[in-house]
């Protein structure tokens, strides 16, 4: 730009006195073009510069980016589920010098939030695909039994407190609504997991969790991970929820999806399960019937919702690796745990 600009003051130097054969000095820029290309030169050379990753103080002040990478509102937001975690996180197997212990945890949440690949997140931190392999396995491992040691299951007394007033005139006895999510799988090639895992009702291979949330919409029970073709019966009989010890307490009712069909494995609890109503060969439902069964689904809605916003790590959208299916319990426990971390999506007069 300088020599342009120079170039261009001698051309209407020499139109403005065409009959003079001295020549003209360029006027004087006083150095203001050349400090800009200069300030422009530094900060490009910044960016390019190799020893410089990503981190997560350079998004400090920008809560957007923090939410776009990491599902948490803020900085602080972010900080405090770090506080939560312990501070046994800097004590970790593995650690990377080159990284500081907040973005051991940042690495860890892109992963999970937008699914990058490992080979983007080593270029992005400036480290290798190995090293951030090692990161998020860390971080997984270390995640999943801390966030373990929390006792989501509120008690019954806890759950009544909180719930939404319209939700408590009509279901007042509701400890948990359940429902069964699936996360697509790549097609594994062994033919006793691919049997094992495909799923009649998403006609692919996936994995299969029972999750449910109370009536305010907090995450409070996440069922072990199976494969798809297992039925919601056959996870449920395998949970706490079913335990001689269980979680309920007499009179707690469930609110679940007609294709929960458990009302047998809860009766001698005096547990009631709140289902839609079944046909069972009638032509339609009686009218009282129609008025209950919408008032049930305005309620059961809540925990779809919930399931939606864990769906919301891209890692659970899309189809996981076969290599990653041993760490799918794993990943699916800490995505719908986070989820907790976030403002109540049911408000009190629900």
């Amino acid at each position: 730009m300088c020599m342009l600009s120079v170039a261009a003051n001698e051309v209407s130097a020499d139109v403005s006195s065409p009959a003079s054969d001295t020549i003209q000095p360029a006027p004087v820029d006083n150095g203001l073009i050349q400090k800009t290309d200069l300030v422009d030169s530094v900060v490009q050379c910044t960016l390019l510069s190799p020893n410089v990753g990503f981190s997560i103080m350079q998004f400090a002040g920008n809560a957007s980016a923090i939410k776009y990478y990491t599902g948490f509102d803020d900085y602080e937001h972010f900080s405090f589920f770090l506080v939560i975690l312990g501070p046994a996180s800097a004590n970790l197997s593995f650690q990377c010098s080159k990284l500081s212990i907040e973005d051991h945890l940042f690495v860890t949440l892109m992963k999970l939030r937008q699914a990058k690949d490992d080979v983007e997140l080593s270029i992005l931190f400036n480290v290798s695909a190995r090293v951030v392999g090692k990161i998020i396995q860390t971080w997984l491992n270390f995640m999943y039994y801390q966030l373990k040691e929390l006792n989501i299951w509120p008690s019954q007394t806890v759950v009544r407190q909180h719930m939404p007033v319209n939700f408590g005139r009509q279901f007042r006895n509701t400890r948990v609504i359940l429902d069964a999510t699936e996360c697509a799988l790549e097609k594994p090639s062994h033919v006793a997991l691919q049997s094992s895992t495909f799923s009649s009702y998403k006609n692919c291979n996936t994995v299969k969790t029972v999750v449910g949330c109370t009536s305010r919409g907090a995450v409070s029970f996440i069922s072990d991970t199976y494969g798809g073709s297992t039925s919601d019966r056959q996870i449920l009989e395998r949970s706490p929820l079913c335990n001689t010890n269980g979680l309920f307490e007499s009179g707690d009712s469930i609110m679940a999806d007609r294709g929960i069909m458990v009302q047998d494995l809860f009766a001698n609890k005096d547990v009631f399960v709140n289902t839609p109503h079944m046909l069972r060969g009638k032509s339609q439902l009686e009218p009282q019937e129609v008025i209950r069964d919408r008032r049930v689904a305005s309620k059961r809605i809540h925990v779809e919702r919930v399931i939606g916003l864990a769906k919301t790590f891209k890692i659970l959208h899309n189809k996981l690796s076969v290599k990653k299916i041993k760490e799918a319990h794993k990943i699916i426990f800490i995505c719908f745990n986070i989820v907790n971390f976030r403002n109540c999506i049911v408000g009190a007069s629900a």
